[in-house]
This record gives structure tokens, sequence and C-alpha cells, in this order.
């Protein structure tokens, strides 16, 4: 009786990763190289919308300072970058350290560094819940980008720029294409990750705190290490997407630390289905495409955003991913 369900969601599933797969072939036959700069943005912004999907679908930990680890991690590779170029030290660390442009350097550090940020984001942030923990992760977002915007050495505001994308080994990661598929393997190998999570005891017992925390202490779990646990997984997962982030487009800047940046994840995950890892993919697309097209023909874009995002709300309420893939998409 299941059996359709599950044909029906593999359909789904696998329709995506072909059309994925073959995108950029398909865009250079046709002439269309733009459209792999800008699905490589959608793979981005897909990461990081599905690290604030295991933390907002799995765990109901609803955070609008998410956009500040997709900036923490984007300023890593910036930084180190500058210094590279600069030839000065790097300011932050004992002794001559010098920057680097090697993607596995510099993105390790973005995910250590942003994977850090959220430990001690995430330590103060879960002793509160509910509105409280919305408005101090929105609190911590806020410091971290009027921070930046005072680092007048990396250009304040305006930010700063990469001379060229990282180097990775035998990879071309300045050709677009290459890149592109660059991105798709990171965002296939973080959902694979979490969705080994979300399906291990660890993710049983975070589906637990999402239904009934006080019941979840009172058979012996420690919550709060689990909790912050999946805080700092999700937060390293944001940090990798903005060290691509700031490769896809050679610029970094406050930006997108500003809660308006955590809005727009957020918006990816309920649009495309909270709590089904696949969804959020779905919904940075639906996004970024509806940006993009809206966009060239009014500034005033997301007045038809809004009508959307009701209409899935209302009627979809499992997101775009639930809708297609039907009643057993729900678990991603």
């Amino acid at each position: 009786m299941d059996k359709p369900v599950v044909t029906r969601k593999a359909l789904v599933l696998g329709l995506g990763l072909v059309l994925l797969l073959a995108l950029p072939p398909i865009a250079l036959a046709m002439d269309e190289g733009f459209f792999i700069s800008l699905f490589s943005r959608i793979l981005i912004y897909a990461l990081a919308a599905v690290s604030l999907d295991l933390i907002l679908g799995y765990a109901g930990m609803a955070s609008l300072g998410h956009g500040a680890f997709l900036g923490v991690g984007a300023y890593v590779v910036g930084i180190l970058a500058f210094h590279l170029s600069d030839g000065s030290p790097l300011p932050f660390l004992p002794g001559a350290w010098a920057g680097t442009a090697s993607a596995l350097i510099a993105w390790t550090a973005a995910i250590l560094v942003s994977a850090l940020f959220a430990l001690v984001i995430g330590a103060l942030s879960q002793r509160t819940s509910g509105v409280y923990f919305i408005m101090i992760t929105l609190a911590f977002a806020q410091m971290l980008y009027f921070f930046f915007i005072s680092l007048s050495t990396y250009g304040g505001q305006d930010g700063v720029n990469l001379e060229q994308r990282n180097t990775f080994p035998l990879l071309d990661l300045g050709d677009d294409t290459s890149f592109y598929y660059v991105c798709l393997g990171l965002l296939l190998g973080f959902v694979f990750l979490c969705k080994r999570l979300v399906n291990s005891r660890f993710g049983m017992v975070m589906r637990g705190c999402k239904q009934n925390e006080t019941r979840m202490r009172a058979l012996g779990f420690a919550t709060y290490r689990y909790k912050l646990m999946c805080f700092v997984i999700a937060g390293a997962g944001a940090g990798l997407a903005g060290a691509l982030a700031a490769n896809q487009s050679e610029f970094v800047s406050p930006g997108l630390m500003h809660w308006t940046r955590s809005g727009e994840i957020m918006i990816m995950v309920i649009l495309g289905g909270m709590g089904t890892l696949f969804g959020p993919i779905l919904g940075a697309a639906a996004l970024l495409l509806m940006e993009d097209v809206l966009a060239s023909y009014t500034e005033h874009w997301m007045i038809i955003l809004g009508p959307v995002l009701i209409f899935v709300v209302l009627f979809a309420r499992r997101g775009i991913y639930g809708f297609l893939a039907g009643p057993g998409g729900r678990d991603g």
C-alpha cells in the first residue's frame, strides 16, 4: 500500500538529482552559462538552508541569527585571501601566520571558526526558549554584523574583494562548471551527513526535544548537550556555505550577516518544507529563481512572494517537497 508513495518520493529525488547533474552541459549547449552561476548560488544557499532545517525542522530551534555563521565562514575566506595578497600576518593569531588561497585550509578554517562561534552563541542561547531564543540569536547576529562593519581594515561596510577563487587540488575553481560540481558534491555530502544524524539515536533525541523537551529530560537525556551539538553542526554547515559564497561572488561583506539574510534562509526552509532535508533545496531554488525572474519585472518582487508563501503555509503545510513527494515526503 505504501509502494506508490515511496516510488513518488524516489521519482522526485531522482529527477531532481538528474537535473542538477545535467544542468551545466545543458546550459553550455544553450550558450546560457549564466545559469551555471545562478544554480551555484542556489546550491550554496541550499546548503545553508539544510543546516538551518537541522535545528528548525528537527529540533524546533527557530534561529534568526543563522546568517551570522554564513557571514563568519565567508569572512574567514576573505580575511585569509586579503592577508595573502597584502603579505601581512593574520592579526588574530600568535606568530606570523600568513593568509592562504588553499580551499582545503580556508574552507576547513571557515567550518571550524563558524562552529566555534556557534558553540559560544548556542551555549548562551540554549538557556532560553521560544521567542526569547529567537531574539537572542537575532541579537548575536546583529552584534557580529556591526562588529564586521567596524573592521575598516577589511573594508568595513563596503566589504573586501577576493583577487581570485581558492585553489583546489586537481580542480580549477575559477571555472564555473568545476565550481558548480564542487558545490553540488558538498551539498550532497552534507545532506547525507544530516540524514544519518536525524535517523540515528541523536536525531531521535532531537525530535523528542522538539515534541516535549521536559519529558526527554525526565527520561534521563542531557537535552542541553544534544541541542548544543546540533546547533554547532548547523553553524558549521552554514560556515561552509559562507566559504562557498565568498568564492562564488569573489566578494565578502557584512550584509551576509544581517538579520534579513537569516530571514531569507528561514523562508527557504518553510517554502521547501521543514523537517525534510531535501525540502530546503527546493525552497532555495524556488526563492532565488523567483527573485531572479520577478526582479526583472519589478523591484517590489517581494510583494508577489508574500502571497506565494501564505499559499504554501495554508495549502501545502509540508512545503513544496511535501506536496511533490506526497505523504511519505515528511522524513526527507
